[in-house]
């Protein structure tokens, strides 16, 4: 990648389709050259190609599966090598939805490993840098499902290791933004929720029957919008922000005078989330 000096370098994961492409697409717009990391070499070549003509985007392309120990190290070195590199958008992931003792442990190895081990070594292979130059942004692509520990499977999927690997995405990114407090780094958790993309297509969902679903476009610029804020975590499609808030107390309160009270939990409405089995193609 030869581009100029001066343009930032943005790295998206996940970039052949949905959030990733968009992102790709948005952040080129901004001027931003990019990194295109994913499993789909032909995608994004094509992805990269049209930026380039339309934006006018320097694009590297690196074809690569993240849950590969030997091929995330590789985008690791990538990463902390880089001289212009100003923005990471950890976004690469799968569902893996099916009941916890139907779910194979290869599977359950592949969602630890793009949504918790990916984020947080290629975060931790670019933050050094971006402290260096600044300014630098990190944004972890988590989802509503982070959220949704006490909601049972129906209507919600079986999705006890991604929720919980998501759930790690929001604490790691908000923990993460209060030790980095007073520098020049911006680090976002985004939480999509339902998103019209193709992956429910490919999981042979009718995607004309699902409930209303997000645009990755409008997503994503809530996403940069929010990002321009300072806002640290992301929901745009939750309807009152101060929900949000009431997920930091207590879930189960304790009385020895009242030990049979009932738990009381913080309440968010979600949308209906049709069960798939598929990984995603990015």
């Amino acid at each position: 990648m030869s581009g100029s000096r001066d343009k930032p370098c943005a790295m998206i994961t996940g970039a052949s389709s949905g959030i990733g492409a968009e992102y790709a697409g948005q952040l080129a717009r901004r001027g931003h050259d990019l990194i295109l990391v994913a499993r789909r070499r032909e995608r994004l070549e094509e992805l990269a190609a049209g930026l380039q003509s339309k934006a006018g985007a320097e694009c590297e392309v690196i074809a690569v599966d993240l849950t590969d120990s030997a091929a995330l190290a590789t985008i690791e070195a990538r990463v902390a090598s880089h001289d212009r590199l100003a923005v990471l958008v950890n976004n690469a992931g799968f569902g893996g939805y099916r009941p916890f003792v139907e779910l194979e442990p290869s599977v359950a190895d592949d969602l630890i490993a793009i949504h918790i081990r990916a984020v947080t070594r290629l975060t931790r292979a670019a933050l050094p840098g971006m402290l260096r130059r600044g300014p630098g942004t990190v944004i972890n692509v988590a989802s509503l499902l982070a959220l949704s520990g006490t909601i049972a499977p129906d209507p919600l999927p079986y999705r006890a290791v991604y929720a919980g690997a998501k759930a790690y995405l929001v604490t790691f990114s908000q923990a993460l933004a209060g030790e980095l407090r007073g520098t020049k780094i911006r680090i976002q958790v985004l939480l999509p929720g339902l998103v019209d993309t193709e992956y429910h297509a490919a999981v042979g969902r009718d995607p004309s029957k699902m409930p209303p679903m997000m645009k990755p476009a409008d997503l994503v610029a809530a996403s940069l919008a929010a990002l321009d804020t300072g806002e640290i975590t992301c929901i745009p499609a939750l309807e009152e922000p101060a929900l949000l808030e009431r997920l930091g107390e207590p879930s189960v309160r304790c009385s020895a005078s009242r030990p049979r009270r009932q738990p009381q939990h913080a309440t968010i409405r979600y949308s209906r989330t049709p069960l798939g089995r598929k990984r995603s193609s990015a």
